[in-house]
C-alpha cells in the first residue's frame, strides 16, 4: 500500500457527491424517528455520552465538535464528549454501558472482540464509523543518544497513558526493534505530560499515535530540544507484517518546527465504536455528520479532512446493524 499522503485530495470527496442523495433522503428519515422520539420524551432530553481521550491530542477537540453538532441536530438528546484514558478505556466502559459512543484505535477493536468468546461483552462491541488514520510520532530529546528504536534501550521512554491505544500501539512499536517494557525506563505519562517532561529532561523519548497536528507534539518541537525519529524500513516491515491494521505512512514537511522532510511512520485508523444495543437513529445521526458536514469538524481539527466514510469496508469488527444498513 502507498505511503499516506494527507494532503492529497481525498477520495471521500468524490464518494460524497455520489452518495448526495442518500444523505437527503435518510437524513429525512432520521429527523422523523427523532421527532417522533421527542414526542415521546415531551421535551425532555436524554443524556448521552462520547469518550473521547486527553486534552493534548486530536481525540478530545474533535470528540467536542461532533458531540455538539449531534446535540444541534438532535432535539431529543444532548451529547457530551467525555475526557478519557483513551482507546482501551474507552471500548471498556462502551461495553460496560457506562459510555454511548467512544473513540478507539483498530488496535484496540481488533484485539478486543477477536479475544472476547460468544458469551464474553467484547462480542457486542460495534463499529459506528471511521474517522482518522494515526500516525505514531516517536519524539527524541536531543543529546538523549537516540538515532533509532533499537536506541531506545535503557532510556526513559513514556509510552503514554494507561488505558490508552498509545500504550498498546508502544508494545508493539518497541517490538519491531526487538524490545520490551524490560528493556527500557517506560512511564505512563498522557501526551501533554510527555511533552512537558522532554522539556524538562526528565524524558529521553515519547511514543505518541495521534493525528497531526498534535498540540503535545507541537509543544515539545516548538519550545523543547524535541525532535522527531523516522522509522527505519526494516521496523515498519516489522509492524506491518505481524498486525494486518497498520499501513506505511509519512509525517509530512511543514507540519511541525523543524520538520523540512517527511519522516516515514505506520498509521493505523481511527473508528468511532459502540455497543450493538446503541439506538439506530443516534448512528444514522453521525453517519450524516460526518458525511455531510465535515467542513464543520475541519474547522476544530484539520484530521477531520481524513475522514472517509467508505472505509466502513475495512473495519476492524462487526459493523452496527446501522451503519451495515446505511453502507
Amino acid at each position: 500500500m502507498e505511503p499516506i499522503q494527507p494532503h492529497q485530495p481525498l477520495p471521500s470527496t468524490s464518494w460524497k457527491a455520489r452518495r448526495a442523495g442518500r444523505f437527503v433522503h435518510r437524513g429525512v428519515a432520521a429527523g422523523l424517528v427523532l421527532a417522533a422520539t421527542a414526542c415521546v420524551a415531551e421535551g425532555g432530553r436524554e443524556f448521552r455520552s462520547l469518550g473521547t481521550g486527553g486534552t493534548g491530542g486530536v481525540y478530545y477537540p474533535l470528540g467536542g465538535a461532533l458531540a455538539s453538532q449531534m446535540s444541534l441536530a438532535d432535539s431529543t438528546r444532548q451529547y457530551t464528549a467525555e475526557v478519557t484514558g483513551g482507546s482501551v478505556e474507552n471500548v471498556n466502559r462502551v461495553l460496560a454501558g457506562q459510555i454511548d459512543l467512544g473513540f478507539a484505535l483498530s488496535v484496540t477493536v481488533f484485539e478486543r472482540y477477536r479475544e472476547a468468546t460468544e458469551e464474553e461483552p467484547g462480542r457486542r462491541l460495534r463499529i459506528v464509523a471511521p474517522l482518522y488514520p494515526n500516525l505514531i510520532h516517536v519524539l527524541v530529546r536531543e543529546g538523549a543518544g537516540v538515532g533509532s528504536l533499537g536506541d531506545l534501550r535503557r532510556k526513559r521512554v513514556s509510552v503514554g497513558s494507561p488505558g490508552s491505544g498509545t500504550e498498546q500501539t508502544s508494545r508493539q512499536l518497541l517490538a519491531s526493534a526487538g524490545l520490551t517494557y524490560d528493556d527500557v525506563e517506560e512511564q505512563y505519562l498522557s501526551f501533554s505530560e510527555s511533552a512537558a517532561a522532554l522539556k524538562d529532561g526528565a524524558l529521553d523519548a515519547a511514543l505518541l499515535s495521534v493525528g497531526y497536528p498534535a498540540a503535545a507534539v507541537l509543544e515539545g518541537t516548538t519550545t523543547g530540544d524535541v525532535r522527531l525519529l523516522p522509522l527505519s524500513e526494516p521496523e515498519i516491515s516489522a509492524l506491518k507484517e505481524a498486525h494486518p491494521y497498520y499501513d506505511a505512512a509519512e509525517i509530512p514537511p511543514g507540519i511541525y518546527p523543524g520538520v523540512d522532510q517527511p519522516v516515514p511512520t505506520v498509521a493505523m485508523m481511527n473508528w468511532l465504536v459502540a455497543r450493538d444495543d446503541l439506538p439506530g437513529e443516534i448512528v444514522a445521526l453521525v453517519l450524516n455528520i460526518l458525511g455531510g458536514e465535515g467542513v464543520s469538524l475541519e474547522r476544530v481539527h484539520e484530521m477531520a479532512r481524513q475522514i472517509d466514510l467508505s472505509a466502513l469496508e475495512r473495519a476492524p469488527a462487526p459493523l452496527h446493524p446501522a451503519s451495515e444498513a446505511w453502507r
